[in-house]
C-alpha cells in the first residue's frame, strides 16, 4: 500500500478508509451519505491520519474523476449491493486506474441472502436489476450486533432506531461482478470464498471465533458467507 493512491468507493464512515492510510496509501474516500462523510472527516482530524473524503454519488463521482489517477479501487462488506448498474460502475472504475492498478473488493456472499435468519432457503425475489424494497429502511445493524462491529468498543444508544427512509438493495451474483469486470477490460487476478463472516452474525446459530469472525451453527448448512475478488486493468 505504501505510496500508492486509492480510492475507497463506497467508504461509509471512514474507518477501513484510515486503515489503509495507515498501511501507507495515499486515500481518497467517496460515499453518499452526508453523516458518514462528515464523521470520516472527523475520524481523520482526531487520528491524525491523513485522507480526503468526498461526499458524492459513486456514479456521478467516477464520471467526474481524472482519468488514471489512482492505483486501487476498493470497496467493502454492503457496498456492491447498493449499485444499480455494475457494468456502469465497473467501466467508471477502469477509467479511474493507471494501467496495471486494480480493483480489489470484499463482499458478503449473495448466497447467504439465500437463506433467512434461521437458517432456511427463503426466495430472494429481486434480481438482474431490479431492486428489493425494504419498506422499514435500513436498521441499526451496528448497534444488533452487540460489539461485534464496534471494535474500539460498543455503547447501548438506549434508543430503538426508526428509519423513515426505505431502502433499495440489489441482489448481484459473483457471476454478474466477474462479468461486469471483464466486460470493462479487467482481467481476474484472484477469487476466494470463506465460510466465516468479519464482524457480522448474519443468522442466530452463529458462534465467534478470535478477530470477530463468525462461523455456521451446527443446524445450519456449511455455504460461502463472504467472498473476496481482486481483478487488474491491462
Amino acid at each position: 500500500m505504501r505510496g500508492l493512491d486509492l480510492a475507497h468507493l463506497l467508504c461509509n464512515s471512514g474507518q477501513d478508509t484510515l486503515s489503509l492510510a495507515r498501511l501507507g496509501a495515499r486515500v481518497t474516500g467517496v460515499d453518499i451519505s452526508d453523516e458518514a462523510v462528515a464523521f470520516a472527516r472527523g475520524l481523520t482530524e482526531a487520528t491524525g491520519l491523513p485522507a480526503r473524503f468526498e461526499r458524492a454519488d459513486v456514479y456521478d463521482w467516477l464520471a467526474a474523476a481524472a482519468p488514471s489517477s489512482f492505483d486501487v479501487a476498493f470497496c467493502s462488506y454492503g457496498a456492491l449491493c447498493w449499485l444499480s448498474d455494475l457494468p456502469r460502475f465497473a467501466s467508471g472504475v477502469a477509467a479511474l486506474l493507471r494501467p496495471g492498478g486494480r480493483f480489489a473488493c470484499i463482499e458478503f456472499h449473495p448466497l447467504a441472502t439465500a437463506l433467512d435468519e434461521e437458517g432456511r432457503p427463503q426466495r430472494v425475489e429481486a434480481r438482474d436489476g431490479a431492486a428489493l424494497v425494504w419498506k422499514d429502511g435500513v436498521g441499526d445493524y451496528v448497534g444488533a450486533s452487540g460489539g461485534a462491529l464496534s471494535p474500539s468498543g460498543h455503547a447501548d444508544g438506549g434508543e430503538t432506531l426508526e428509519n423513515p427512509h426505505p431502502a433499495y438493495e440489489f441482489v448481484h451474483g459473483v457471476d454478474e461482478v466477474v462479468g461486469a469486470l471483464r466486460g470493462a477490460g479487467f482481467a481476474p487476478v484472484a477469487l476466494r470464498e470463506w465460510q466465516h463472516a468479519n464482524g457480522c452474525r448474519l443468522f442466530r446459530d452463529m458462534r465467534q471465533l478470535p478477530g470477530r469472525r463468525w462461523v455456521a451453527g451446527d443446524s445450519l448448512p456449511r455455504v460461502p458467507l463472504m467472498y473476496g475478488i481482486v481483478a487488474g486493468r491491462g
